[in-house]
């Protein structure tokens, strides 16, 4: 069994509130892409409310600033369900829901198996991108780091 799992964040600046009908190919396709994701080989775990809806957190003070934070058994695993997947359809449409963020919008790291990220550490990681790009503490699909020995 692993000692550490794989958490990730993302970000992506909505172009409308989730009920607006500019957003109703995203939406539509939410409660499948999330399904997809817990069932994919590898997941952990997924940052939602009770009712499963990811959308609803609001972690930054851009009410239109969406969240999406997991878990993942590894680097692979997570690229598989995002490159591999329905959801590369998704990303290939972003345009039309979201604007370009400039800021990071993604960070990945390490975390010890069975420990759930919080929001905090996710701003925190995303914050330390910015300023120092990709490193072990902090990292992107681009440039990966290995799981710690």
């Amino acid at each position: 069994m692993a000692k550490y799992h794989l958490a990730q964040v993302n970000i992506a600046l909505a172009k409308e509130e989730m009920d607006k009908k500019l957003m109703e190919g995203f939406v539509s396709r939410l409660d499948e892409i999330n399904e997809k994701a817990d069932d994919a080989k590898g997941f952990v775990w997924r940052l939602q409310t009770e009712d499963g809806d990811s959308t609803a957190i609001r972690v930054f003070d851009k009410p239109l600033l969406l969240v999406n934070m997991s878990v993942w058994e590894s680097i692979d695993t997570l690229k598989d369900f995002v490159y591999a997947s329905a959801h590369v359809e998704l990303i290939r449409d972003r345009q039309a829901w979201f604007h370009k963020v400039v800021e990071a919008h993604q960070a990945l790291w390490w975390i010890p198996a069975g420990h759930i990220p919080t929001t905090k550490e996710a701003k925190e990681k995303l914050e330390y991108i910015q300023k120092h790009r990709s490193t072990v503490e902090a990292f992107h699909f681009g440039k990966p780091f290995s799981m710690p020995e």
